[in-house]
Order: C-alpha cells, then sequence, then structure tokens
C-alpha cells in the first residue's frame, strides 16, 4: 500500500496506514476479527465506537460488529441476498452505492 500511495501522490492524503505489512509485521488476526479495524483507529486516535466501517464483505461487517465500532456501513456489490447477509452479520446500514449515504444525511 505505501508504494501505490507514493506513485500515485495520495500519500499526502493519508493520515495512517494499515495494511498486509502491518497485518504480518504486528500478528494482528485476520476479520472477522477486528484487530485490524482496531489497529486503524488506534493509528488515528479515534476510539473505535466514534469511527464508521465501510464493509462489502462478510466477514469484514462481523469485524465492525465485533469492534463495537459507532456505525457498521455494509456495501453491496452483489444482490438482494448478499444485502440481506451484510445486515444479518451485523450492518448498521447496506448500500449499494456510497453516494446514497448522502442521500439519507
Amino acid at each position: 500500500t505505501q508504494q501505490v500511495l507514493e506513485v500515485t501522490g495520495l500519500d499526502a492524503l493519508v493520515e495512517g496506514r494499515v495494511d498486509g505489512v502491518t497485518i504480518t509485521e504486528q500478528h494482528l488476526r485476520g476479520k472477522p476479527a477486528p484487530d485490524s479495524f482496531l489497529e486503524g483507529a488506534r493509528v488515528l486516535g479515534v476510539a473505535a465506537a466514534a469511527a464508521v466501517v465501510f464493509e462489502d464483505a462478510l466477514a469484514g461487517v462481523e469485524a465492525g460488529r465485533a469492534g463495537e465500532f459507532g456505525f457498521v456501513v455494509g456495501v453491496n456489490r452483489l444482490d438482494a441476498a448478499h444485502g440481506d447477509d451484510l445486515s444479518k452479520h451485523g450492518a448498521s446500514t447496506v448500500v449499494t452505492s456510497l453516494d446514497q449515504l448522502l442521500e439519507s444525511a
């Protein structure tokens, strides 16, 4: 991730990074364990309860819920059944496009 951010010039816009390298170096458990999300919140100095998780995978939604994040957005990129599953696995809300969040604000 670091190289991609540097090459694209996005590194100046990213305040912290938790990626595969971080997960390996710190021996963080993979999803559905909330470890990587909790580390991201820690890096940014934000309590999990004050943070949002955006996930399109069931394990990621479960991780957000297990980490007691303030809001878990399930991003449904598949079909209605997957959207239902995201809700059942702990999503606070399910959207098919992130712009839907602006409509409900």
